[in-house]
C-alpha cells in the first residue's frame, strides 16, 4: 500500500508542518515526532508544500494472480420465509453484463432456512450456479453464521468480484467478510463497469456527492461492492439453464452470540421507492401549505410526493420521502421535480427514471442535464395549470 513518509531531520517548523494537511492528519506522537494518521487523504499538499520534509513512496507489492479467481458474485439476500429480496435480481443482471465482458461465469448465493423459491428465480433469471447454504440456524439475519457462509464460499468458489445489495443486513455483512479477505469494498455504488483485467470499476459519488470517484482494486481479490435497492434493473426471466450446489458449514460455524428471541414483522407500506409516479417538492416551493398542490398532482398521476434532502430537514416532508445518497433511490416510470436544482446527490437517487421531468426557474440548473422534458418557468404557475389539464381531460372522459 503507498504511503506517505516523513523526513523528521527536514521538518523547519513542526507547527506549520502540521497545518499543512486540511484534514488534520498529520500529528506529533509520544515520542514528539510528526507522523500522518489515518485522516489522511493522500491529496499530497503536504508534499507539494512540505519542503522536501514529505515524500510519497509507492508500495510495489505484487497482487494476487488474478488467473485464480473467476466469476462476478451476487449475494441474494432471502428474509426467513424464503422471500427473495428484489435487489439481489438487479444485481444479478448487472453481474451478467459485467460477466459478459471478461468471459466470466455468474454465480448466486443464496443463505436462509428455505431457498427453494429463490433458487428457482436466480435460475430463471440468468445465474450460471447457485450456491445454496440452507440451515434452520440462518432463519434470521446473525452476522457470524452469514458471514462464515460468505466466507466459505469465497474460498471454495473464488469469484472475483462479489456484489452485495445495499440492505441493512448486506451493510453489515460485505465489510466483515471484505476485511477477513483484506480486500477493498466500495459502498452504494452508483456505476459499476469491468475491465479487460478483471478490475472492477466501482463508481459513487464522494466528498458530499461534489465528485464522482472511481474505486478499484488492482491488486486484491475478491472485489466487493454494494449497491442499494432500485439502482440496476432486474433481467427478464428465461429458461433456466444454471446448476445448483449445495453446501454446508461445520457445526461450531453456525453458532452465535445472538439468539432470537421473537419477530415481530412490520405493517406493510408502500414507500416511495415502489410508486410509478413521484413529484418531488424542492428549494423552489416556498412553504410548506404548498405541498398540497404537488400532492394533489400526484393523486391525478396516481404517485406519490417525495422530495430533496432540504425539505426533510425542515421538518416539511417525512424523511421516508427523501430521494438521493442520504435517502432513498428510486426508478419510476415518470418523477416530476419542482423547485429542484439537481445536485449530485440528489441525481444519484433518481437518474434511472424513465422519464424525467423538470420545473425550475433558472434555465441554467443541472437538473435540466439529466431531463427528458425541461420546463422552465414558476412552478406556482406551471403546476395549477397541469393540475387544471388533467382534471380536464378527466372529465372530459
Amino acid at each position: 500500500m503507498s504511503y506517505i513518509k516523513i523526513h523528521q531531520a527536514k521538518v523547519a517548523d513542526r507547527e506549520a508542518a502540521k497545518a499543512l494537511c486540511p484534514f488534520g492528519a498529520i500529528a506529533e506522537n509520544a515520542a514528539g515526532e510528526l507522523e500522518i494518521g489515518a485522516g489522511c487523504r493522500m491529496c499530497r499538499i503536504c508534499i507539494r508544500k512540505g519542503g522536501g520534509a514529505f515524500e510519497f513512496v509507492d508500495d510495489a507489492t505484487p497482487g494476487v494472480d488474478k488467473s485464480k479467481w473467476r466469476g462476478v458474485a451476487v449475494v441474494a439476500e432471502v428474509g426467513p420465509d424464503g422471500a427473495l429480496h428484489p435487489v439481489g435480481l438487479e444485481l444479478l443482471g448487472k453481474a451478467r453484463e459485467l460477466a459478459a465482458k471478461i468471459s466470466h461465469p455468474v454465480q448466486a448465493l443464496v443463505i436462509g432456512a428455505k431457498t427453494g423459491e429463490a433458487v428457482e428465480k436466480l435460475l430463471a433469471c440468468g445465474a450460471d450456479e447457485v450456491y445454496v447454504y440452507e440451515d434452520p440456524a440462518f432463519e434470521h439475519f446473525r452476522i457470524e453464521p452469514y458471514a462464515n457462509a460468505l466466507q466459505d464460499f469465497i474460498e471454495a468458489v473464488r469469484p472475483s468480484s462479489v456484489l452485495v445489495g445495499g440492505t441493512v443486513n448486506g451493510r453489515s455483512l460485505a465489510p466483515r467478510v471484505a476485511a477477513r479477505f483484506r480486500t477493498g469494498l466500495t459502498a452504494d455504488c452508483t456505476v459499476l463497469d469491468m475491465s479487460e483485467s478483471t478490475d472492477l470499476d466501482q463508481i459513487r459519488p464522494a466528498y458530499g456527492g461534489n465528485i464522482m470517484a472511481h474505486i478499484n482494486t488492482p491488486k486484491h481479490r475478491p472485489q466487493f461492492a454494494t449497491v442499494r435497492y432500485k439502482v440496476f434493473s432486474a433481467p427478464p426471466k428465461g429458461e433456466p439453464h444454471g446448476r445448483v450446489v449445495r453446501r454446508s458449514l461445520a457445526a461450531e460455524k453456525l453458532l452465535s452470540k445472538i439468539e432470537v428471541l421473537s419477530r415481530t414483522p412490520k405493517s406493510a407500506e408502500k414507500g416511495i421507492e415502489e410508486a410509478e409516479v413521484l413529484v418531488v417538492c424542492g428549494r423552489g416551493v416556498k412553504r410548506p401549505e404548498d405541498i398540497a398542490m404537488l400532492r394533489e398532482l400526484a393523486s391525478l398521476l396516481g404517485g406519490e410526493v417525495a422530495s430533496t434532502r432540504a425539505v426533510v430537514e425542515a421538518g416539511w416532508l417525512d424523511a421516508k420521502r427523501q430521494i438521493g445518497l442520504s435517502g432513498r433511490t428510486v426508478k419510476p416510470k415518470l418523477i416530476i421535480t419542482c423547485g429542484v436544482s439537481g445536485a449530485i446527490q440528489f441525481v444519484a437517487g433518481m437518474s434511472g427514471s424513465e422519464t424525467i421531468v423538470a420545473i425550475n426557474s433558472d434555465p441554467k440548473a443541472s437538473i435540466f442535464k439529466i431531463a427528458h422534458v425541461g420546463l422552465v418557468g414558476d412552478l406556482y404557475a406551471i403546476v395549477p395549470e397541469l393540475i387544471a389539464r388533467i382534471k380536464a381531460k378527466k372529465e372530459a372522459k
